[in-house]
């Protein structure tokens, strides 16, 4: 399984989870089969809000999971549509959050629960 962390820079395992999917610098793929990890730019980074393309920002790679602190709806929704799951991560490392990950201990997030914008305070459920 291919697990993506969206992260401000890298620093492999411990780099620290992004707050928001459409805005993170890079991606962090952590593969839990091989246990390795790969670096991804992220290429939809000067999207307009609402239309961010998570395909195109994955550089076309294939992945099962996402992991990040907030996401949007549209983006949520792009994602399920391709089988791929999206789960609210804790504070803290890539290496923290594949712990959480692979002892079950990470919820889901819902459509309800997406980000409604792209800064603080502009209501929704993404609590970043």
């Amino acid at each position: 399984m291919k697990i993506c962390f969206p992260v401000g820079s890298n620093e492999g395992l411990e780099s620290e989870v992004y707050d928001h999917f459409g805005s993170a610098p890079l991606f962090i793929v952590f593969d839990t089969e091989e246990k390795s990890i790969d670096a991804i730019n992220n290429q939809d980074l000067g999207h307009a809000h609402g239309m961010c393309t998570p395909l195109k920002a994955l550089d076309g790679k294939e992945v099962d999971a996402i992991v990040v602190g907030g996401i949007g709806a549209g983006a949520i929704s792009k994602l399920n549509n391709m089988g791929i799951k999206v789960y609210r991560a804790i504070k803290g490392s890539v290496q923290a959050n594949i712990e959480l990950f692979e002892n079950n201990a990470m919820s889901e997030i819902s459509m309800e629960h997406a980000c409604s914008g792209h800064g603080h305070g502009h209501g929704g459920g993404c609590a970043h």
